[in-house]
């Protein structure tokens, strides 16, 4: 499904006007027709100099059946004026919420600009983005033509206009533009700075955020803030921002709770989730059980190392995630089959593209998970270690420890409120 190019504006990417998209086809992994786009989710900038930084484009609303439900782009595979096509996996099925700031671009449609009224908005996919949509152009009418470049002939072909032309229909109110600037944050800075605010305008923050982002927040958060948080929002929601939660960093905040509320929490999570955070919850917290993720980077020995490179470059994984990958027998969801070992991607992109992970194989080190997080930490020091696998009796993978959440046990409390000082 190829990216269709728009009229030029200026850029160099190839654009998408977000008016043809309506009614078009939502395409799932396997290319099965399963929802229609209805509208795109736009993001203002908050902060940024004029012309610096174009709006973003958060994702697709979607109509599946009679609900609408959003899809982040990072979660998009392609988009076309065919329509879009999913990377694979799940979708949140939670009614669609327009959150502070937020604006659809159908929204736009018949508002004046640029000397006209605005019949389109153009996205494209851009590097300069982890997620890559943004907002590029504007088609503006001069005409007295229908709206919509998709949906109607204008008696006169509309202009296309770089975005900056039309700047002051992306700025945001003043609350949703302090909304928007700490949303811009990183993870850890806004942690910092959400802190310190009180607990009505953490539920805002809460509240424009979206599942992942929110999820991003808690796991920087201390568990007693990410309980408090947490009670802020409604259980349903509650539970589908844990579960996009890293599963260690889960496991630790539902272990911080009371035995009924986190079991209020896990009923209302999809099963799959919940039984992988009980699988996790019966480790002590000091272990390496307690402390690894049960996801970490897993290839079959035959899978060649072309394939595990396109994996390893998504820009969705975290940096110590991607560093390392581990090799094992099926099935290859933990518990594994029998674990192989472990490379690092610096040999992997010494390798063939073609050769099989199992030939590059660096060390088979690993640990037990009821092993004491202060050996944990020595074995990563002694074997300089970015991660390690943790394996139960029978050789299976149970989950690897990293050294970032090796680093975040050890450090004394508080230590993103002190800036880091002791």
């Amino acid at each position: 499904m190829a990216t269709t190019a728009g009229a030029s504006s200026g850029t160099q990417e190839a654009q998408v006007f977000t008016s043809r998209l309506a009614g078009r086809h939502l395409l799932d992994g396997d290319g099965l027709a399963f929802a229609r786009v209805r509208d795109v989710v736009l993001w203002p900038v908050a902060g940024s100099p004029a012309g610096t930084e174009a709006p973003h484009a958060l994702g697709l609303v979607v109509q599946l059946r009679r609900r609408h439900i959003f899809v982040g782009f990072g979660r998009v595979r392609e988009v076309s004026v065919e329509g879009a096509q999913l990377l694979g996996g799940t979708v949140d099925l939670d009614p669609f919420t327009q959150r502070t700031g937020e604006i659809l671009a159908s929204s736009l449609y018949g508002k004046p600009a640029a000397g006209g009224s605005v019949a389109d908005v153009a996205i494209a996919n851009t590097e300069r983005r982890r997620d890559g949509w943004e907002v590029t152009a504007l088609a503006i009418s001069h005409g007295r033509g229908l709206l919509g470049m998709g949906t109607a002939l204008h008696r006169q072909a509309p202009e296309i206009v770089p975005w900056q032309d039309c700047r002051e229909l992306f700025t945001a109110g003043p609350l949703a533009e302090q909304l928007t600037g700490l949303r811009e944050m990183s993870p850890a800075d806004l942690a910092t700075a959400v802190e310190g605010m009180p607990l009505s305008r953490r539920s805002q923050i809460a509240a424009a955020l979206d599942d992942e982002e929110l999820a991003d927040l808690l796991e920087e958060l201390p568990e007693a803030d990410q309980i408090r948080l947490l009670d802020t929002l409604e259980l349903e929601r509650s539970a589908d921002v844990v579960e996009e939660m890293q599963p260690d960093d889960a496991a630790d905040l539902l272990g911080e709770m009371s035995a009924d509320q986190r079991e209020r929490l896990l009923t209302a999570m999809q099963a799959v989730q919940a039984d992988e955070l009980r699988r996790l919850l019966r480790y002590d917290k000091s272990t390496a059980g307690g402390l690894m993720t049960s996801q970490p980077l897993i290839f079959a020995p035959d899978a060649p190392v072309a394939e595990v490179l396109a994996r390893v470059r998504d820009p969705a994984l975290p940096a110590t995630s991607a560093a390392q990958v581990y090799v094992c027998e099926p099935p290859l969801t933990t518990p594994t089959g029998r674990y192989l070992g472990t490379l690092g991607f610096q040999r992997l992109l010494r390798r063939a593209p073609a050769i099989p992970v199992g030939e590059c194989i660096e060390t088979r080190v690993f640990v037990r998970p009821e092993l004491p997080q202060a050996k944990l930490a020595a074995q990563l020091a002694a074997y300089n270690l970015i991660s390690v696998a943790v394996c139960d009796e029978g050789g299976r993978l149970l989950g690897a420890v990293t050294v970032d959440d090796m680093l975040d046990r050890l450090l004394p409390s508080g230590w993103r409120g002190n800036g880091g000082k002791s």
